[in-house]
C-alpha cells in the first residue's frame, strides 16, 4: 500500500547510570572510589533508502525508540553507548515536527542523512566525585532521561515533469506511452491512486516524469483523491497538462479548473512552466480542437495516447524546455531543532499541602546528581541551591524553618 504521510513518535536513548562502587581486595584496604560512567544513549537517525517509494514502513509502527546507554560498572568500567536508530525514508521525504509544523529536515539528495534527537548523556560514576575534600564520595550520577517526540513524515515526489489534469484525462496512458512505466489504466474515475513515476529517453538525454492522480473541483479543499498527492507536484520543473479534448464537457472549463486546483493548493506553481497536452485528438472534433487553442494561450500539443499521435514532438519539447529551465532544489526553510532546556531554570510553586515544590530543568539535574540521604551528596546539593539563587528565592516565597520542600519525589524538611 502506498503510503505518502506517517507520524510517528520517536525518542533518543536515554544515559546510563554512572556506577557507586569502592574498589576491594584482599589486602589492599581503603581502595577508594571505582565506579564507572554511564553509556551514552543512542541518537535517531533520518536516511535516505534509494531503493524505497513510500513510507509504508511507517504504516503500522508508531513508536521508534533507540538504545539506551548501559550503566556503568565497578573497577572504572564505562557503560556501553547505545545504538542509534536509523529510520529510513524515500528521497523526497520532508521531515517536520508535528507541534509546530516546522522543518526538521528535507531529505532531498540520495545520500542525505539527519540526526533528529541526539542520546542521553550518560550518568558519572562516583570515581569522577573524588576530591582533596571528598575521598569516599557515596554517590553517583543518574543517566540524562530524554524525552518523546512526535514528527510528521511527508513524501513529496521528485521528478522532473508532473502530469496534471481531470481524472481519464489520459496521463496514466501518456505516462506508460513515454516511459514504459506500467500503471494501472482503466476507463473510470480515479484509476491512478498513487503517484507513478518514469523515466524518460530523448536522444542521449533522460527525464522523470510523475503521473500525479487526477484532480476534480475542490480537491485543494480536500474533495476526490487528488488533494491527497498535490505535494507531488511541489518539486516538478515543469507541468505537462493533460485535457482530453474529446470530452462530452468544455475542455476549457477542464482545463481552468484544474489550474485553479493548482494554484489554490500552492500559489507558487504560478511559476511553474506549463505545456498543454490536448489528447484524444484521434476521436476529438477537429472544431473543438480549434476552439480550444482559440482560447487558450500557452504552448499547445495536440497528441493521441492511444495511437501515438504527435508524442514525438511533445516529448522533444519537454526535453528542450526542461534544458532551459534550473535544476530542482530542496526546499529552502530554517531548520527546526528541538531547544535544550536551561540547565539553570527552576521554578517555585505551592502544593495544596502547603509544601514548596521544586521543579525545572535544574532540579531534574540535581535529582540525578545527589542522593539525600548521603551526607557527602546533601552538603553538595545544598551548595548548589545556594549558588543558583534557589535559597534565596525560597525565602523570597516565605519558606520557614519547618516547612516541607518537595523535589520530584523526594521531601525533606527545610532548616534555616
Amino acid at each position: 500500500m502506498f503510503i505518502d504521510r506517517a507520524k510517528i513518535y520517536i525518542k533518543a536513548g536515554d544515559g546510563g547510570d554512572g556506577c557507586t562502587s569502592f574498589y576491594t581486595e584482599k589486602y589492599v584496604p581503603n581502595g577508594g572510589p571505582d565506579g564507572g560512567d554511564g553509556g551514552d544513549g543512542g541518537a535517531v537517525v533520518i536516511k535516505v533508502d534509494p531503493n524505497s517509494a513510500s513510507l509504508s514502513e511507517f504504516r503500522f509502527g508508531k513508536h521508534y525508540r533507540a538504545e539506551n546507554g548501559a550503566n556503568g560498572s565497578g573497577k572504572n568500567r564505562h557503560g556501553k553507548n547505545g545504538a542509534d536508530l536509523v529510520l529510513k525514508v524515500p528521497r523526497g521525504t520532508v521531515v517536520r515536527d508535528e507541534q509546530s509544523g516546522g522543518i526538521i529536515a528535507d531529505m532531498f539528495y540520495p545520500d542525505d542523512e539527519v540526526v533528529v534527537l541526539e542520546g542521553g548523556i550518560g550518568g558519572k560514576g562516583n570515581a569522577r566525585f573524588k576530591s582533596s575534600r571528598r575521598q569516599a564520595p557515596g554517590f553517583s550520577q543518574k543517566g540524562e532521561p530524554t524525552r518523546e517526540r512526535s514528527i510528521v513524515l511527508e513524501l513529496k515526489t521528485i521528478a522532473d515533469v508532473g502530469l496534471a489534469g481531470l481524472p481519464n484525462a489520459g496521463k496514466s496512458t501518456l505516462l506508460s506511452v513515454l516511459t514504459g512505466a506500467n500503471p494501472k489504466i482503466a476507463n473510470y474515475p480515479f484509476t491512478t491512486l498513487t503517484p507513478n513515476l518514469g523515466v524518460c529517453y530523448v536522444d542521449d538525454i533522460s527525464f522523470t516524469i510523475a503521473d500525479i492522480p487526477g484532480l476534480i473541483e475542490g480537491a485543494a479543499d480536500g474533495a476526490g483523491l487528488g488533494h491527497k498527492f498535490l505535494r507531488h507536484i511541489d518539486r516538478t520543473r515543469l507541468i505537462v497538462h493533460v485535457v482530453d479534448i474529446a470530452t462530452d464537457g468544455n475542455a476549457v472549463d477542464d482545463y481552468n479548473t484544474v489550474n485553479a486546483e493548482l494554484f489554490k493548493y500552492n500559489p507558487e506553481l504560478k511559476n511553474v512552466p506549463q505545456i498543454i497536452a490536448l489528447n484524444k485528438t484521434d476521436i476529438a472534433d477537429k472544431q473543438k480542437i480549434e476552439e480550444f487553442k482559440s482560447q487558450i494561450y500557452g504552448e499547445i500539443f495536440e497528441i493521441s495516447g492511444v495511437t501515438h499521435a504527435g508524442l514525438q514532438a511533445l516529448a522533444y519539447a519537454i526535453a528542450g524546455k526542461l534544458a532551459t529551465l534550473p535544476p530542482p532544489s530542496p526546499i529552502e526553510f530554517d531548520p527546526f531543532v528541538y531547544e535544550e532546556a536551561d540547565p539553570e531554570s527552576y521554578f517555585i510553586e505551592r502544593a495544596d499541602d502547603g509544601a514548596f515544590v521544586l521543579g525545572g530543568e535544574l532540579m531534574e539535574r540535581l535529582a540525578r546528581t545527589v542522593v539525600l540521604d548521603d551526607r557527602q551528596s546533601f552538603m553538595y546539593f545544598q551548595r548548589r541551591l545556594d549558588v543558583s539563587g534557589v535559597t534565596k528565592a525560597l525565602k523570597k516565597a516565605g519558606i520557614k524553618s519547618g516547612d516541607i520542600v518537595r523535589i520530584l519525589d523526594t521531601e525533606f524538611t527545610y532548616d534555616d
